[in-house]
C-alpha cells in the first residue's frame, strides 16, 4: 500500500511566489486516497536565518523535525508500505531522507536545477538551491545529511539550469540529460550503475517541460516529457525496489491552473505509487 505525506513546506524557495507551494501541495492531496494521505501541519512563518547564511533555517528545522516524528510513528519501515512525500519546495527530501536508511541508497534526483549549492555560493540563500549538496553532506551542518548519500550513488537527471558556483561539482555525480532521459534503458543502467540496493526517486515537477507543465516557479525550457520520465521510472522499479519518494515544487498560480496540470501531476505520482 502507498501512503502519502503531504509536506506544504514554503520556506525553501527563493520565488517570490513560494506561498502557491503551499496551494500546489493542497490541490494534489484533495486527488489522492484520504485514508492513505497525511497533511502534516507545517508553520506558515517564515522564521530565521539563525546567524547563517540559510533563509528561514528556523522554519526548516521544525518541518524537518515534523517529518521525521511523523516517519518514526507511522513508517517504521514496513516493506509493504511504499512512501511518497508531496512538497513544497523541493528541499523536503531532504528532510525526509534525515528520517530512514540510506547506507544502500540511490538517489535519483529528477530537476531542472542540480541544488548543488552551498549556504558560501548560493546567489539567493534559499535552501532548496542546496538540497541535493545536502544530501551529499555538505553545506550548512544544521540540515545537512550526517553521513550524506555518496556522490557515486546520486543520479542528476534534467538538470538544465545551473548557476556557476555548481558547474565544478557537477562532474562528482552521474548525469542523464533532458533528451538521454528519453530512453528509459538510459535511465536504468544509470542507476543500477552505482552498484545501491534501492533508490529513493526525487521529481521536482519543473523537470518537465513547461510544454507540458505550467505550474512551476522557474520553469524551464527544454525538458523531459512526462510520458518518459514515468515510464523511465516505472521500468526502474522492475529493477531496483523504490525506498520511497518525493514529488515538489507545484506551484500553481490559480485553482483553474491547478486543474489544467494535475493529469501531468497524477501520472508522475502514478509511476511512483
Amino acid at each position: 500500500m502507498t501512503r502519502f505525506l503531504i509536506v506544504p513546506q514554503w520556506q525553501g524557495s527563493p520565488s517570490a511566489r513560494a506561498m502557491l507551494l503551499v496551494d500546489g501541495a493542497s490541490a494534489i492531496a484533495g486527488d489522492l486516497p484520504r485514508r492513505q494521505t497525511t497533511m502534516l501541519d507545517v508553520p506558515l512563518e517564515a522564521g530565521e536565518a539563525l546567524g547563517t547564511d540559510v533563509r528561514r533555517l528556523s522554519s526548516l528545522r521544525r518541518v524537518r523535525e515534523l517529518v521525521a516524528e511523523h516517519l518514526h510513528a507511522e513508517h517504521p519501515g514496513d516493506a509493504d508500505e511504499q512512501l511518497v512525500v508531496i512538497g513544497g519546495d523541493c528541499s523536503v527530501t531532504v528532510a525526509a531522507l534525515s528520517a530512514v536508511d540510506t547506507s544502500d541508497l540511490a538517489v535519483l534526483w529528477c530537476d531542472a536545477h542540480p541544488d548543488l549549492n552551498d549556504p558560501s555560493s548560493s546567489p539567493s540563500g534559499a535552501f532548496s538551491g542546496m538540497a541535493l549538496a545536502a544530501i551529499l553532506g555538505d553545506g550548512e551542518p544544521q540540515l545537512a545529511l550526517q553521513p550524506g548519500v555518496p556522490a557515486e550513488r546520486v543520479v542528476l537527471l534534467g538538470a538544465r539550469s545551473v548557476d556557476a558556483s555548481e558547474r565544478s561539482r557537477l562532474g562528482a555525480v552521474r548525469t542523464i540529460s533532458a533528451d538521454d532521459a528519453e530512453d528509459p534503458d538510459a535511465v536504468v543502467a544509470a542507476v543500477r550503475a552505482t552498484g545501491a540496493a534501492r533508490v529513493w526517486v526525487h521529481i521536482d515537477v519543473d523537470v518537465i517541460d513547461p510544454s507540458e507543465l505550467e505550474g512551476v516557479s522557474d520553469a524551464e525550457p527544454f525538458g523531459v516529457r512526462a510520458a518518459a520520465l514515468a515510464a523511465a521510472v516505472r521500468q526502474l522499479r522492475e529493477h531496483l525496489p523504490l525506498a520511497g519518494a518525493t514529488i515538489a515544487g507545484f506551484a500553481p498560480r490559480t485553482p483553474l491552473d491547478a486543474v489544467r496540470d494535475l493529469g501531468v501531476i497524477l501520472r508522475l505520482i502514478g509511476s511512483v505509487a
